[in-house]
């Protein structure tokens, strides 16, 4: 299998995952949720937010190919605010959460629920690991993204219009036009070649995918 090939098709098999097809994130894409529900998904996505830059410098750091290390250093510092702090990607998340009544700092050291925690150290590991497990896992994360964004978007702003009349979805709609500049960088990582990397590229990539999935049907009701 040529290499465009190879990629194309893990790219079919993230998109088409159910981490981004499941019972809870399409319910949310037509604000079929309850209040616990927004209020537990805006919290437990506030985990995420924070501990992302530090979860992608882990990849960083241990990766060997500098044109990987390149590509990877542009979505790092793109979550930083691209040399405007101000603009970092957390604040713009902070500012969603006031907007719909939370205080951030009070959030920051809220016990994570088992299936975020699950998400997120399972990121760790992933990171941490063998070279092509740490870029299958990235790779999902990134194009598993667009598809989040397409269905968090409308349950956003069906809400917006329900109940929070100020609600800042900033931080939703940015990421929406900044995602495709991530996925075409996961797609210029020179990344695996032999028959062993691929398999485990794949592996880690459907790994990661299941712990997202955790993670969405962690914030039902319906548990």
């Amino acid at each position: 299998m040529q290499q465009s090939d190879f990629y194309g098709e893990i790219k079919r098999v993230v998109k088409s995952h159910p981490a981004t097809d499941n019972d809870f994130i399409n319910r949310f894409s037509r604000g079929d949720i309850t209040e616990e529900e927004f209020k537990r998904f805006s919290i437990e996505f506030y985990h995420f937010t924070r501990e992302w830059p530090e979860i992608l410098a882990k990849l960083l750091v241990s990766t060997e190919n500098e044109d990987d290390a390149y590509e990877l250093t542009g979505i790092l510092v793109s979550e930083l605010g691209s040399g405007d702090s101000g603009k970092r990607h957390e604040l713009l998340y902070r500012r969603y959460l006031r907007s719909i009544g939370f205080k951030p700092e009070e959030l920051v050291k809220r016990e994570q629920l088992s299936t975020t925690k699950g998400w997120l150290d399972g990121m760790r590991e992933y990171f941490s690991s063998d070279h092509a497990k740490a870029l299958g896992a990235e790779f999902a994360l990134e194009n598993m993204a667009i598809p989040m964004w397409d269905k968090l978007l409308p349950g956003l702003k069906i809400m917006k219009e329900r109940k929070y009349k100020d609600m800042d979805i900033l931080y939703f709609t940015f990421h929406r036009e900044l995602e495709s500049t991530h996925e075409d960088a996961m797609e210029n990582i020179i990344g695996v070649h032999s028959n062993d990397q691929k398999e485990q590229f794949i592996s880690s990539a459907k790994g990661m995918l299941d712990l997202e999935e955790k993670f969405w049907l962690g914030l039902s009701d319906k548990k």
